[in-house]
């Protein structure tokens, strides 16, 4: 175990290896432990803020075999470029970095989606994360931004939860996002006006995987996922 309950590893590649080798899996990420960059790879091989997200996603438990590839697939990316960040409207360079704010009521059982004008779909809140951002102080803008909410990442922690990569659909179709999904606590009883530039109202939605409007289409998936972490004292 190394600072700050991190475990050392000597290449984001050898990380990306083992996140493809099922058996490895409960011994490397054990609950609270995370993968520290290290100081050959961050300066020969990454940019400090790149260095910063691989260590982020290489810290999160894979669900299922689709997000295990997707994680694999997204520290290859990200051991190739620094160019990782949205630099130029509406989607200079594809792939590039996205922050969710998935609002959850727990106890009521609710997620809140807003009708994202430009997808046309029902989406969680969340952005771009801007160049340099560590994607908690994008999910915390975003959430302030457009929910009006200083947003409480107390049910899982503040770490996202799941990650994805996307081909967008709707007006800026075609480019691929990578989604880091942080989970926030909402009210159920509570509507949050969302910004009228980006979304036609919002709406809360039962915790259900099958039982969701048009959407991303991991959003099922990270409903599972959510569930399969949720711990009763999240639910006070």
């Amino acid at each position: 175990m190394g600072v700050f309950g991190c475990v050392a590893s000597s290449s984001f590649a050898a990380v990306a290896e083992l996140m493809t080798t099922p058996n490895s899996l409960p011994t490397v990420l054990d609950v609270g432990e995370r993968f520290c960059p290290t100081p050959g790879v961050t300066s020969a091989g990454m940019g400090p803020a790149t260095a910063v997200v691989a260590d982020i996603i290489a810290g999160i438990t894979p669900f299922d075999d689709l997000e295990q590839r997707h994680m694999a697939t997204t520290l290859d990316w990200l051991g190739s470029t620094d160019d990782i960040f949205r630099r130029a409207k509406p989607a200079t360079p594809s792939p590039h970095l996205v922050a969710y704010v998935v609002l959850i009521d727990p106890r009521e059982r609710g997620v809140y989606l807003g009708q994202h004008l430009k997808a046309g779909l029902h989406l969680p809140m969340g952005g771009h994360v801007e160049p340099g951002e560590h994607p908690l102080a994008a999910a915390r803008r975003e959430a302030a931004e457009e929910l009006g909410i200083e947003a409480l990442f107390d049910l899982v922690g503040d770490a996202p939860l799941f990650l994805t990569r996307t081909t967008t659909v709707g007006q800026t179709a075609g480019h691929i996002d990578v989604s880091l999904w942080f989970v926030a606590r909402g009210e159920r009883a509570r509507e949050y006006p969302l910004d009228p530039d980006e979304f036609a109202g919002g709406l809360w939605w039962d915790l259900d995987p099958y039982g969701l409007p048009a959407t991303d289409p991991h959003l099922p998936r990270f409903i599972r996922k959510l569930d399969s972490v949720l711990t009763p004292q999240a639910m006070p």
